[in-house]
């Protein structure tokens, strides 16, 4: 049953992502912007990389058998290493795009308005990220707690171009667009290398100290 919650949760986090990814790629329309393009197609990376975190923990919850007799629980940190690859793919891809547009930059329209809906996606992506992260944690699902930490990137990414933007629209410089989505790449991508880490080690069992000083101090 705990098991199936969880699945039923992540379900309704690939629609929201999907729902979201429409959302920017509607504000990409309206604005020509680049820097919101580029964050539309992060949002293609959400939906791919949730609906394969949705697959691993219907495979996780499969009883061991034959095949498999120590049932099929290591899929999950496999899902987790491919979320961190996809999170570091986006951190550089926006790096990319980045340096690209200092050297051509795109004339923007309907910025306000596109402003207000990446906002609003961007703040509802952090927002799922949290709880998918704090309800990963809870029922100590590794897929789960990737998927919150690849989507709560999303939104600090979405933070950075929506300051990036705002500065632009208030000063016309437009290079600051491309400057401030770079450092926040930057931390996408480091977020996505610890993610790989965590998973390799999961996958190698290593040691976790700070679970075993966890269950050390419940013991005493």
């Amino acid at each position: 049953m705990k098991n199936l919650s969880i699945i039923q949760f992540q379900r309704y986090a690939v629609l929201v992502g999907v729902l979201l990814f429409a959302v920017k790629f509607f504000a990409f329309w309206l604005t020509g912007s680049n820097a919101i393009f580029s964050d539309a197609l992060e949002s293609i990376i959400n939906v791919a990389a949730g609906s394969f975190a949705l697959y691993s923990l219907m495979l996780a919850a499969k009883p061991k058998d034959l095949d498999h007799p120590y049932g099929h629980g290591k899929i999950e940190f496999i899902s987790s290493g491919i979320e961190g690859s996809l999170i570091l793919m986006a951190g550089v891809g926006i790096i990319y795009k980045s340096i690209y547009n200092l050297f051509d930059p795109q004339e923007l329209s309907q910025l306000d308005l596109g402003l207000y809906l990446t906002a609003g996606a961007g703040a509802v992506n952090f927002g799922l990220g949290v709880i998918t992260e704090r309800y990963g944690k809870q029922h100590h699902s590794p897929t789960m707690v990737a998927s919150g930490k690849h989507l709560k990137s999303d939104g600090y990414s979405s933070l950075g171009l929506i300051i990036g933007l705002a500065i632009v629209l208030l000063t016309n410089l437009v290079w600051l667009d491309s400057a401030i989505a770079i450092l926040f790449g930057i931390l996408i991508g480091y977020t996505g290398i610890k993610e790989i880490r965590k998973s390799v080690a999961g996958i190698m069992d290593e040691a976790d100290l700070k679970l075993l000083a966890k269950i050390i101090d419940h013991l005493d």
